[in-house]
């Protein structure tokens, strides 16, 4: 980096610091980029790295690029904000009712929690607490919330960062149980 070149590859260049250390990289890696017009190539694990840090992200899983865009395009293309609802009541199920407001693209329930993925979230919510209430149900809790590259980590790929640890430890003990068998 002493002679400042048009490209830059980072390999998780914030691995392992504590949170002053990452900011301070994150702010020289900001200045490189804005004033020495660098182009950089990060490769992360922290998504909210990614976010802060990056115009055009491509999403990686077992080698293969399944989806590139900004970070806003990939967080949209998810489908929308989540609004989650909980009732006082378990029953009747409004879920269908929900479904009908226009903003409305998904909806899901459990017990007396509803989760409702929608456009515009700040639009649809006031629509369906209004829904809500004309039913004569009332809301204890709601939530609204907006997508985050993590999310789209998730949607994109199909799986939690949990399901392919757990791959990796079945595989482990595979390999254990391979080698006692040898032994």
């Amino acid at each position: 980096m002493i002679n400042y070149p048009k490209l830059l590859f980072l390999d998780e260049p914030t691995l392992g610091l504590d949170v002053q250390t990452r900011t301070v990289v994150w702010k020289y890696i900001k200045m490189l980029k804005n004033e020495y017009h660098m182009t950089l190539f990060l490769t992360t694990h922290y998504l909210e790295e990614a976010d802060s840090l990056c115009e055009r992200i491509a999403i990686i899983d077992h080698g293969k690029i399944i989806k590139i865009g900004s970070p806003e395009e990939l967080k949209e293309s998810i489908g929308g904000d989540i609004i989650v609802v909980t009732l006082k009541e378990t029953e009747p199920n409004i879920s269908s009712d929900i479904a009908q407001i226009e903003l409305v693209k998904d909806v899901q329930k459990n017990d007396n929690n509803y989760r409702i993925k929608v456009q515009l979230g700040e639009e649809a919510s006031p629509q369906i607490t209004d829904l809500i209430r004309s039913k004569g149900l009332h809301v204890t809790k709601i939530s609204l919330t907006k997508p985050t590259l993590d999310e789209a980590y998730l949607e994109f790929t199909g799986r939690s960062l949990r399901e392919e640890e757990a791959d990796r430890m079945q595989m482990f003990k595979q390999r254990v149980t391979v080698m006692r068998a040898r032994s």
